[in-house]
């Protein structure tokens, strides 16, 4: 049902955008007919809102993939650079926040491990929504800030950095077999604001696969029973967005690999100090507003990305999105 409502949905709008195509053609002949300026320049207005719409089309349209269409988890940790590492970490968690509201989508606090001083070491959150994993899934990566560090006496300039890690949520349609005898289960108390039962019992729970080192971690209820369900579905949904990454290996020899959240390995560098300025390493795409950017305003970096991702290339065509 949930497909047959998006391809309804599809063609309805392919409908519309046909019919808005033919009244714009149809305005700018009767204008040149009648000598009509007013209603030539009202068409071309028209055509060139279209325009838009179909280069967004366009986009939506490389959403094709298996799981495309699913909810996402977006896991953020932070890596080199301690404190200044675990507030970059924060800022990036609010970001992808941010981004997911501005889209309408559903967002859920899974789990979040707060740093010593500042900031957090680590959270994952679930964006519900159409085609969320789709978008997401070009964040993947290591992150690099360079700032002012807050935290410094002295004033002096940091690089700190974070990463990103997108995987879908596994539905009905995808079924993947876990043996619980490969698995580790720890129970321990929830951190954060506290409740009747959150900070009381050992109602988070943390699932390890053995065989792959794979972790998940969720907190967000008060019932251990219930966050222990919630686990095993992270779980799935990670191992399926393993499976995806090792099939694209294979034919994709420069496949983006988890690697170390430090030097050398970042995707995307904002710069704040002692210029404003956000650049994606993969697609060459620069912000001039940094602060924009950090409030949810990715959609132009996500857009490059995953057409870099469908039709190859490299970063020759740099689109400033300020």
């Amino acid at each position: 049902m949930r497909e047959r409502t998006d391809l309804e949905t599809r063609l309805d709008s392919l409908k519309k955008f046909d019919a808005e195509l033919d009244d714009a053609v149809t305005l700018i002949e009767l204008g040149e007919m009648e000598g009509d300026e007013s209603a030539q320049d009202e068409g071309v207005e028209l055509l060139r809102a279209l325009n838009k719409e179909a280069q967004r089309r366009q986009v939506e349209a490389l959403l094709s993939g298996e799981a495309d269409a699913n909810d996402t988890y977006i896991e953020v940790h932070s890596g080199a650079g301690g404190t200044e590492s675990c507030d970059w970490a924060r800022m990036l968690l609010r970001m992808y926040t941010r981004w997911a509201e501005r889209r309408g989508f559903k967002v859920e606090l899974m789990e979040e491990t707060s740093g010593d001083e500042a900031g957090i070491k680590s959270a994952t959150l679930l964006v519900k929504g159409h085609n969320a994993h789709g978008w997401a899934k070009t964040e993947s990566g290591v992150h690099r800030l360079v700032r002012i560090s807050p935290f410094d006496s002295n004033a002096r300039r940091h690089t700190s950095f974070a990463s990103a890690w997108v995987y879908p949520v596994v539905d009905d349609r995808i079924d993947i077999q876990i043996n619980e005898s490969d698995c580790r289960i720890d129970t321990y108390r929830a951190s954060g604001s506290g409740g009747q039962h959150i900070n009381k019992t050992d109602s988070a729970v943390r699932i390890t696969h053995i065989p792959t080192g794979i972790a998940v971690a969720c907190q967000m209820e008060r019932s251990q029973h219930k966050n222990r369900a919630t686990a095993w579905n992270m779980l799935r949904a990670r191992l399926y967005e393993q499976e995806l990454e090792r099939r694209q290996a294979e034919t994709d020899k420069l496949n983006a690999s988890k690697t170390d959240v430090g030097w050398g390995h970042q995707i995307r560098s904002y710069v704040l100090q002692p210029y404003q300025m956000v650049k994606d390493l993969r697609t060459g795409v620069v912000s001039g507003t940094p602060d924009e950017v950090l409030d949810g305003d990715i959609d132009a970096f996500m857009e490059a990305a995953l057409a870099q991702r469908v039709h190859g290339g490299g970063p020759e065509n740099v689109e400033d999105v300020d």
